[in-house]
């Protein structure tokens, strides 16, 4: 019964393997530069829109249009009600964790070491001890020496870096609706979630908010999350 359980498993680790495949290649292929050095406003914008895809509110937005893909692809009702169960569950349980996780690891974000470098705090840890106006007003201290690209969004940001919500958020739609296309052998739509989620994660980085052990710790642990989601047999049209 185990194996079987695990087996139903197997396309969704494949999906989120490549996914890791595909986030390692990225940060080789563009390596994170110094977060005071000049970003394009080409670049600037193609990773807030990846980032905003997976962040507030619109994650809301990526979350409904995934829910439409059984619709489009008319599965029957029954299956597409246990679809949307289960990607609920490993929602929850995504969200949960990582509150939980970022509580009890308290690891202060890159920016707050960039934001040390330029001598507007002591110690990374002393942003987190500072009220949201004030953290707004201490990033807005470097906004002529680093791009607003970045600095617009430490402004906004006041938990801690591990893990990453918005890397475990796209590590779980690669999981689930990439090995739901993997499981079909449809593999184009695979690869653009992929692809998507590769965009997501390595803008994390090139924003400053967050580590690469941050993507790998959301990674793992979107692994571990979806090994509590009950698999169902699907009766396909």
């Amino acid at each position: 019964m185990i194996s079987s359980f695990l087996f139903k498993k197997y396309p969704n680790i494949i999906a989120l393997a490549f996914f890791a495949l595909s986030m390692i290649l990225a940060i080789f292929l563009f390596p994170v530069p110094e977060l005071s050095s000049h970003l394009s406003d080409t670049l600037g914008l193609i990773f807030t829109l990846f980032t905003e895809s997976a962040g507030k509110p619109f994650f809301l937005i990526t979350i409904a249009l995934f829910c439409c893909i059984p619709i489009v692809m008319r599965l029957p009702r029954k299956t597409m009600v246990k679809l949307w169960i289960q990607f609920a569950i490993i929602l929850v349980l995504s969200l949960v964790a990582k509150t939980a996780l970022k509580h009890f690891t308290a690891v202060p974000r890159p920016f707050t070491h960039e934001l040390q470098q330029l001598h507007v705090i002591e110690q990374p840890q002393d942003f987190y001890q500072l009220s949201k106006e004030d953290k707004a007003l201490t990033v807005a201290k470097v906004d002529d020496q680093v791009s607003h690209w970045r600095t617009d969004l430490w402004k906004k940001k006041e938990s801690y870096s591990f893990p990453s919500g918005h890397t475990i958020f796209v590590a779980v739609c690669v999981m689930f609706w990439g090995g739901f296309f993997i499981r079909r052998r449809k593999y184009v739509p695979a690869a653009i979630i992929i692809t998507w989620a590769t965009g997501v994660g390595l803008s994390r980085l090139w924003l400053g908010m967050h580590w690469p052990a941050d993507l790998s710790g959301s990674m793992s642990a979107a692994a571990i999350l979806y090994l509590f989601v009950p698999e169902w047999d699907e009766t396909e049209s």
